[in-house]
Order: structure tokens, then sequence, then C-alpha cells
């Protein structure tokens, strides 16, 4: 493990340098990982592992899902079986299931798991929240994690373009010996390009702040929020949309994302650098106290509790497309799909 300094903190991090590929081939060599669930997660690490020369089979319920497996490659009867039939085939199950499915499922799973197997996450929810999950791996198995960060689309894009999503990577139960070597090599076999050290507690409850705050539920409501304000003083549609979203991730994100917020704000207008140095304080100010009582709500398992609650019922799908649908028939993202059209390279 390499050793790195992160603006004052030294953490151990694991590299392509420090476990090659080829490591993490002879490591896995005489395994079969088993991926369930051909969803969020799935389809990026297991054609990625497959790309990479490992044993994988795939493991989905029949329907939409099934048969987009069956177009990316994996065949019915050879690399493509029911959830039950590849957890029975695996020597290192991968549980990429929704949240609520690996709930469901789990009794179908835990019956076919043998002394010596890997249990594989890529989030901490199950066994964090095992008193809700009921999730409970039996002592003779590993049980391990890589979380990339960053969805699975992104994970599989950016692995056939040659690079590579950070990951983190955690040992629950290590009843082999093996756990760790397992946990590496697969974390470079999903193509990971550095993994950082967690626990499932931290990953889950970093994971759950991070999706509800700054990465997707405060950034929307940040959006709104100033798209409303310029709006309701007489702005148009296309300047609000423009002044508020498109410059954010057209032209300042990316900044941000190369070289650091320092950075892009050295290279703004003197103007832009006075008041965004002004004001960043009073909205950490307004926004701590939120962020605060988030984690809070996160650590306390209520964020859980209220997605195991939600995810179960039988009309989640339409009560989500239902809300997914509200948000893109909003004035601000139809306006953002018109904006988006006019982006010179759609041109």
């Amino acid at each position: 493990m390499a050793k790195i300094n992160f603006g004052g903190t030294i953490e151990e991090v694991a590299t392509r340098e420090e476990f090659p590929l080829e490591k993490a081939r002879e490591v896995l060599k005489d395994e079969t990982i088993a991926v369930l669930g051909y969803g969020i997660q799935g389809p990026g690490q297991a054609c990625n592992l497959r790309d990479n020369g490992f044993n994988v089979i795939v493991g989905q319920r029949q329907g939409k899902t099934f048969e987009k497996a069956k177009g990316d490659g994996w065949v019915p009867g050879q690399t493509l079986f029911s959830i039950e039939e590849a957890a029975e085939k695996g020597t290192i199950i991968c549980m990429l299931l929704s949240d609520a499915a690996q709930i469901e499922q789990w009794p179908n799973i835990e019956k076919h798991l043998k002394p010596g197997n890997a249990l594989y996450f890529s989030h901490g929810f199950a066994i964090t929240y095992k008193e809700r999950t009921h999730i409970v791996p039996p002592a003779d198995i590993d049980v391990i994690m890589v979380a990339p960060k960053g969805s699975g689309t992104s994970l599989r894009s950016l692995f056939l373009e040659g690079r590579g999503i950070n990951s983190s990577y955690a040992v629950y139960q290590d009843a082999t010996g093996k756990a760790l070597d397992r946990t590496m090599a697969i974390g470079i076999g999903i193509g990971s390009g550095y993994m950082f050290k967690t626990d499932f507690k931290r990953e889950v409850y970093s994971d759950l702040t991070g999706e509800r705050g700054a990465l997707m539920g405060a950034v929307q409501g940040l959006f709104l929020a100033q798209y409303e304000t310029l709006r309701e003083n007489g702005h148009t549609p296309s300047e609000a949309f423009n002044e508020t979203v498109e410059e954010f991730t057209q032209s300042l994100l990316p900044m941000v994302g190369k070289n650091g917020m320092d950075w892009m704000y050295a290279n703004c207008s003197t103007t832009a650098q006075r008041g965004a140095l002004d004001w960043m304080g009073p909205f950490h100010d307004a926004i701590k106290p939120v962020m605060q009582k988030l984690y809070e709500s996160v650590k306390s398992g209520h964020e859980a509790q209220v997605s195991i609650d939600s995810n179960s019922q039988p009309n989640y799908r339409e009560k989500l497309n239902a809300e997914l649908k509200a948000l893109h028939d909003s004035e601000m993202w139809r306006t953002g799909e018109v904006v988006r059209k006019l982006r010179p390279e759609n041109n």
C-alpha cells in the first residue's frame, strides 16, 4: 500500500502499481465471480471484469434487464443465470442488487453460500443496517466491499476510454485469510484507478450523506432556489438557466474537477472572485446545520428505514416515475432540454 498525504492526513492507498492486473488475475484464477443484479452497478462491474479476463457469470431475474444482459453478450445457461443459480455456482458472490432487492433475495442467496466463499458488496448498507435488513452473513465466509465513487455507467465508460474510477474498499469479515487479496483483486478487476481504505459503516454514512447532500439533493435544491429567485425578479427562463446550471456544469465545474476551486476562482473575473469569496461564508453557515441534521438522520438509521419502507412498496416504481416526471416537467429542466440542444456540439 502506498502512503499518501491527503491535506495533512496520511492514508494508505492501493494503486495499480502496487496491485497490477496480472496479480489480480493470479489471485482470482480459480474463482467464479457471480454478479447478482444487472441494474446500476452490475453491467459496468461484470463487463469490466469479463474484459479484464476474469471468470464472470451474471444472475438476474427474467425481464427487460435479463434481455439487456443478453444484449451485452451474456449467454443464458452459460454465463447468464437466475439469481439463485448464479449464487450456487459462484465462489465470490457480488451483491449488486438494489438494497430492497438484496433484502428480498437474501434467503434465496444465503442458502447457497459455502464455507470459503466471499460475499462482495459495493455499498455498506446491507451490513451496517443488518438489524433492519436482516442480512447476516455466516461466519465461515469472507465479507468484502469495493465501492466505486461514481455510477456504474461512469465505471464502464471510463474503462472503455482506458481510464478508471476511484473506489473505496473494506474487509468486514476475513474467514479465509484471503479476504484482502480478494478485495484488491476485484477492485483492480472492475477498473478502479486507486482505492482508499474505509469500513462498511463509514462508507454508507458518507455515501448516503453525499447523495442526499452535495452530490444530488442539495445541488438540485440550490439550482432551483437560484433559478426561482432570478425568474421572480424578471429574468427569462434561458437567462436564469444559463446563469444557474449551464455555466456551472459546462464551464466552471470542469475547471474545479481539473484544478481545484482555488484555481477556478483565480481564473474568473475579479468581480466574480470577490463576490464568491464574500458569499461562500454565509452559504456555508446556512447549509452546515442542514448537513449536520442530514448526517444524524443517516447515522441513526432513519434514512435507511425510509429507503427500505419506500423501495419495498409494490407501487414504488410508479411513485418514483411520477416524481421524476414532475422534475422533468418543471420549467427549469424543460428549459435545460432546449439549452442542451443549442450547445455548439449539437449544431
